[in-house]
């Protein structure tokens, strides 16, 4: 990882953030020194905004922009997110299975940098935020942030390049590098038992010094880490501790009405979202934006080549009473019955492919600009009725689900069903509900599911023919970059071809 860090703050404190415009003209264009950043509570503040900006800026490629390119990886190698055409190439490789079985391949790259990046940085705050001058609530406040974006880059890092956490078993296989303080040279993989004790140390410390408190919805407070916490328990079976932080996580969070699904799932101010990138008219990213690539109407060659479809199948499942199956278009492709939304938001050199998305909407036809979702109430509600069910809960489960459903569906009428029948309920309800915002891929892998993409509308020649892959393979592990194996002498790559 002596690649990825360094003693010095790189752009991070200086492009990616405007709270303090002074300390940013007083130094120099290349990087921030710890010893200036940490001699005032101001400049801690603009570090680890530093942090959350870095979510939603362009790295090395325009298909890179943070967080959201990650979401798009997850979602174009699962089956729900159909792309309708090979349009200029971009997401292709990944749909194919062939991108992160390359270790030369430039999204590997990425994905590795990124979030070794956003540990990087937590570290560099938390070594040396409670020596600085400032309220102590403040350092708290900052310090808690810090141990949460740790917990959630080594989270995201394990469980894509790592063996899926199994919970019966002993999870010795090979997890990522565990790094906890600000070094400079890389180290041997921990297994994926000790990163996600250590990811469940961090979040319970990020909970301990945080409050409900902050700035905005940029940033964590104690609610979202216990969502990321959630998260973290469901995958690892632990459904008791899911279900009651879910739970906890939601409270004060309203589900959106009928009429707000089709706002474009663009504005962090939605009353349901509960933690998102807030990106600024002036921050313009062009196309290195995640609504570059998944929205309806942004004007790029991607998005009017290649719309974004849902798994027709995954359609076909959606009642026809459910606000929900309006974010999707089945009769695009056929004038007289398209959905006139279709031709209000796009040009008319926009294609107009059966089944494609709209649910989301970038500001404009010529603005990328979009708040991104990284955690809404609705998911918590998911994460809480799965987990409930899956613990043998069968009533409560059913509670909690027809909270959700009934929202989205004035129509719905409370499951009867129980165990696997109903768990199976819940996840189709799971998969309509976040269609596009990076779960599938993860969820596919946590449940040792296989890809699937057979009988719907995926493109046999955009895919490659890859519409199977078994549950288990080594193919769902992404490669270490090989500019990690040639910096780390201990670095061991992951099997598969």
């Amino acid at each position: 990882m002596n690649k990825i860090y360094n003693k010095l703050f790189i752009l991070l404190a200086l492009f990616f953030v405007s709270c303090d415009e002074d300390f940013l003209n007083e130094i120099p264009t290349d990087a921030v020194s710890e010893e200036l950043v940490f001699t005032n509570i101001s400049n801690a503040w603009a570090a680890i905004n530093g942090i959350h900006r870095s979510l939603y800026v362009r790295y090395d490629s325009q298909g890179q922009p943070g967080e959201g390119g990650v979401m798009m990886y997850r979602e174009v190698l699962a089956e729900d997110v159909v792309l309708t055409t090979q349009g200029n190439g971009w997401h292709v490789g990944n749909s194919r299975w062939l991108n992160h079985m390359n270790e030369n391949n430039g999204d590997v790259r990425f994905v590795w940098r990124f979030y070794y990046l956003l540990i990087a940085n937590a570290n560099m705050i938390i070594a040396n935020i409670d020596d600085t001058p400032g309220a102590q609530s403040e350092k708290d406040e900052i310090k808690g942030q810090a141990y949460a974006y740790r917990a959630w880059a080594h989270w995201s890092l394990v469980q894509m390049f790592a063996e899926r956490y199994d919970a019966g078993g002993a999870n010795t296989q090979l997890g990522v590098p565990l790094a906890l303080e600000p070094i400079t040279e890389g180290g041997p993989r921990n297994t994926v038992a000790e990163v996600y004790e250590q990811v469940n140390a961090d979040l319970d410390v990020a909970i301990s010094l945080l409050t409900e408190r902050r700035n905005n919805k940029s940033h964590f407070n104690q609610a979202i880490v216990r969502g990321v916490k959630a998260r973290v328990a469901l995958t690892q079976g632990n459904y008791a501790l899911a279900a009651q932080l879910a739970n906890q996580a939601r409270s004060g969070y309203a589900l959106m009405s009928q009429d707000q699904l089709y706002e474009g799932f663009n504005d962090v101010g939605n009353p349901e979202w509960m933690w998102g990138s807030a990106q600024q008219d002036d921050q313009q990213t062009f196309f290195a934006s995640f609504f570059a690539y998944m929205s309806l109407n942004f004007n790029s060659t991607n998005i009017r080549q290649n719309p974004k479809a849902i798994n027709s199948t995954l359609y076909a499942q959606i009642s026809d009473t459910d606000a929900r199956k309006g974010l999707w278009d089945p009769n695009a492709g056929t004038a007289s019955l398209r959905d006139p939304f279709i031709d209000e938001m796009t040009l008319s050199s926009f294609a107009k492919i059966n089944y494609m998305n709209r649910k989301f909407l970038a500001q404009a036809n010529a603005s990328s600009v979009g708040d991104v979702p990284y955690m809404r109430a609705a998911e918590m509600y998911l994460i809480e009725a799965e987990a409930l069910a899956r613990a043998g809960q069968n009533g409560p489960a059913q509670d909690v689900l027809f909270e959700l459903a009934s929202a989205r569906d004035d129509a719905y009428t409370k499951s009867t069903s129980t165990g696997q029948t109903l768990i199976n309920e819940i996840l189709i309800q799971r998969r309509v509900e976040l269609w596009g915002e990076g779960f599938r891929w993860y969820d596919l892998k946590r449940l040792n599911l296989p890809l699937d993409r057979t009988g719907a509308n995926h493109v046999a020649s955009v895919i490659n023919q890859k519409f199977t892959e078994p549950a288990g393979s080594p193919r769902w592990q992404w490669k270490i970059p090989l500019d990690e194996l040639n910096a780390n002498e201990f670095m061991v790559q992951n099997p598969g071809d």
